[in-house]
């Protein structure tokens, strides 16, 4: 099984040779390239590729991909709005993805930038380095006691919800379906968790229905100087309603691991770059705005078992024993 890694990391390579002694079938070779149009014609003679979360699965990457004999997609993420899955249908491309890898890593990134924003720990550091020892900037807020409004109740969300809990915080969510092990969250409607969240954090997955879910009309209805986290995905929330919000001084933090206009800065150095939007500028000009760059998922504990999902289902599609819950298209 010859499997041809796109966009990989050091830290990619090394979680993954790690893991290829259980999978001695499995041969891998790795590209610091991310997948496109051109790049795809690289993988003519593997069995498979792999890519990650903000890849280009398209439609038009799909069908190079088919014309050089490529039948499987191996996705080492959760998330898989990147990919067209109707091409892939299309071109016979069986599409695979990682669905829980380790939801106790997004969440506890997702509270560290909650605590990290609040207590604005980002300017204590940079004050400290120049001997500023002034408190001046830096008061926060107590999380306990206060209310979690929790948006997307699965693994991940779930985690989030206990880790709140711990806090001592009331912990209200938002979701269609009900997790039945939260018995202590309190499930309300939309607008009644933007009214009454001291801290709101995103944890569900991007759709046509919640694209842009947090605009105008939604932040008017949050309290005031309450705390946004984004662990989620970036069109969750319409940037430039997030930027007029926080000039309106309608937040008192905001922390994103995501945000709309990330696809070229994800996992890039671009300090010698002149950024093509101002987007990301004017959100790093904010004294109360912490950005980090899609990197919830990087522990040790999550790479190791990212690793180990997408290598077994490569083999699980060479026995044709794919779990349906790992599926994202299939022939």
């Amino acid at each position: 099984m010859k499997i041809l890694f796109y966009d990989t990391k050091k830290y990619d390579r090394d979680s993954f040779e790690k893991m290829l002694p259980q999978f001695p079938e499995v041969e891998m070779d790795f590209l610091e390239a991310d997948l496109s149009v051109y790049t795809a014609r690289l993988a003519k003679g593997y069995d498979g590729v792999c890519a990650f979360v903000s890849s280009d699965v398209g439609g038009n990457v799909l069908h190079a991909l088919s014309d050089s004999g490529v039948k499987l997609v191996l996705m080492r993420c959760a998330g898989f709005n990147n990919v067209d899955i109707d091409a892939a249908k299309e071109y016979g491309i069986t599409v695979l993805r990682v669905p829980g890898y380790s939801p106790e890593a997004v969440a506890e990134h997702a509270m560290a930038l909650a605590l990290a924003v609040n207590r604005r720990i980002h300017k204590g550091y940079i004050k400290v380095r120049e001997n500023n020892f002034s408190l001046v900037g830096l008061t926060g807020v107590n999380f306990f006691q206060k209310t979690a409004g929790i948006v997307g109740t699965g693994k991940i969300g779930a985690a989030m919800c206990r880790i709140c809990r711990g806090f001592g915080m009331r912990v209200i969510a938002y979701d269609m379906y009900q997790n039945p092990d939260l018995d202590f969250v309190e499930y309300v409607d939309f607008d009644t968790l933007l009214a009454e969240s001291d801290l709101i954090s995103l944890h569900c997955p991007l759709t046509e229905d919640n694209y842009h879910m947090i605009n105008t009309e939604t932040i008017e209805k949050m309290k005031d100087e309450v705390i946004l986290v984004n662990t989620s995905r970036g069109a969750l929330i319409k940037t430039e309603d997030l930027i007029a919000g926080i000039r309106n001084k309608k937040f008192f933090a905001v922390g994103l691991d995501v945000y709309e206009e990330e696809t070229n800065n994800v996992f890039e150095n671009r300090e010698d770059d002149i950024l093509e939007h101002s987007i990301t500028a004017r959100l790093l000009s904010f004294p109360n705005v912490i950005v980090t760059s899609h990197q919830g998922f990087l522990t040790e504990e999550a790479l190791a078992s990212i690793s180990q999902t997408t290598l077994q289902n490569a083999m699980d599609y060479k026995s044709g024993q794919m779990k349906e819950m790992n599926l994202v298209t299939v022939q």
